[in-house]
């Protein structure tokens, strides 16, 4: 690259950023382009780097990295800038996940709970932990070294008072799961009742557009349709399943089907009845419901005209009457109750370790009942903290890297 100036990159400062020209092999300016420099280790990856700002574009873009290419450079693997940044200590291997979840973030609550995570508060809680392990492992170590002595430097009381007290950290944070991944991953509302209901009005009504076929013909919808909606910066995850009802027609059977096994994970069931209509379809079982009845303006919007549960939203998908109350409702009847950890946790990988980590600490509880020598409460709390060591990446696998790093997009 040409340089205004003609003073070369190499002799930059770190934190500069430097106008000039990109040159094509036979020396010609493809673009004028900015340089920024960063030295190692205050860049993101922990190395020398360079970033070129062009103006944009891919025909201008593709040459010029083309260019780079023929220069010996390579197209970064996916995540590879993020990796090298966890290889070189710069950040830990929690709060690289975290980049990848900022980066797919969808929602507000998604993007506070990655950037918490980005910043190490887990990883901070986490370490804590640890640190908290390491000093009961090491005072049992002190009391084996006296055993012969019958030196007792840590009472059983109180190994098992510390350890319970860890223990309940750890499921406080297992059980916060819950409500992080419905941050993470937003939360899944499945509209459901029998055919002609208006199902798909209600739908396109809560989207503000129409995504759902409309027709009077009971059992237009035949197979899920799902959009997303952001209600208080929170995600929802609307499906529109086929009516429920006994079918002949080969088709609407098998969407009849999916809709059925859809219900089983889904997080909230919005069940719609028509006001004009007696039937109902069964209610589902184990999971939470709301309560739906559409077609309220065909009962003069009187309540006194129907049969409605007390907590039924009365709405009219065709008129818009009842639609900002029923996305309150589904809010209200979504948010799960607040975690009491002082974190929360998003990543299934994290639940797994904290889970096997709770798991080695319920085994070393036992030995410690059961009157048994240090040894054996020591193998566990250290297996204990190798599973949380696992989460910020002090001990990993290279499998366990490969399948973080390989989600992340080119670039990241």
């Amino acid at each position: 690259a040409g340089h205004r100036g003609r003073h070369p990159l190499r002799m930059a400062e770190t934190h500069t950023a430097h106008v000039g020209s990109f040159l094509d092999e036979e020396g010609a300016a493809i673009d004028e382009v900015v340089a920024t420099v960063f030295r190692e280790p205050h860049s993101y990856t922990g190395e020398n780097s360079v970033e070129i700002s062009c103006h944009g574009g891919p025909f201008l873009s593709r040459k010029i990295l083309r260019q780079l290419l023929a220069l010996g450079a390579r197209h970064a693997e996916p995540g590879e800038f993020t990796k090298r940044a966890f290889l070189n200590g710069r950040i830990d291997l929690a709060q690289a996940e975290a980049v990848a979840d900022l980066i797919r973030a969808t929602s507000e609550s998604a993007r506070k709970l990655s950037l918490d995570q980005l910043r190490g508060r887990l990883s901070h809680k986490v370490q804590e932990l640890k640190e908290r392990l390491l000093s009961l492992c090491g005072s049992l170590e002190v009391e084996l070294d006296f055993a012969e002595e019958g030196l007792a430097v840590v009472p059983a009381e109180q190994t098992l008072a510390a350890v319970t007290a860890l223990k309940a950290e750890i499921e406080r944070m297992i059980a916060s799961y819950a409500q992080g991944r419905i941050y993470r991953d937003g939360l899944k509302v499945l509209l459901v009742g029998d055919p002609n209901v208006g199902k798909s009005s209600i739908l396109n009504s809560l989207l503000d557009k129409d995504r759902s076929i409309v027709t009077h013909v009971p059992g237009t919808t035949r197979d899920l349709i799902e959009e997303n909606i952001t209600i208080d910066g929170m995600l929802f995850r609307l499906v529109d399943t086929a009516g429920l009802r006994e079918s002949n027609d080969l088709v609407e059977s098998e969407g009849i089907r999916r809709t059925r096994a859809e219900m089983e994970s889904a997080d909230l069931i919005v069940r719609i009845r028509d006001c004009t209509q007696s039937h109902r379809s069964p209610p589902p079982s184990g999971i939470p419901l709301l309560e739906v009845m559409n077609k309220f303006d065909l009962v003069g919007y009187d309540r006194t005209n129907i049969s409605a549960p007390d907590e039924a939203v009365l709405i009219s998908a065709k008129t818009g009457y009842g639609i900002d109350i029923l996305k309150k409702k589904i809010a209200e009847r979504s948010h799960p109750p607040a975690a009491a950890a002082d974190v929360t946790l998003s990543n299934l990988r994290h639940l797994r370790c904290l889970e096997e980590a709770a798991k080695r600490l319920e085994n070393a509880l036992e030995s410690v009942r059961n009157g048994m020598s240090g040894e054996f409460v020591l193998v566990d709390l250290r297996g204990a903290m190798h599973s949380l060591e696992m989460i910020i990446g002090v001990v990993t696998t290279e499998e366990i890297l490969n399948s973080i790093f390989s989600k992340f997009c080119i670039g990241k």
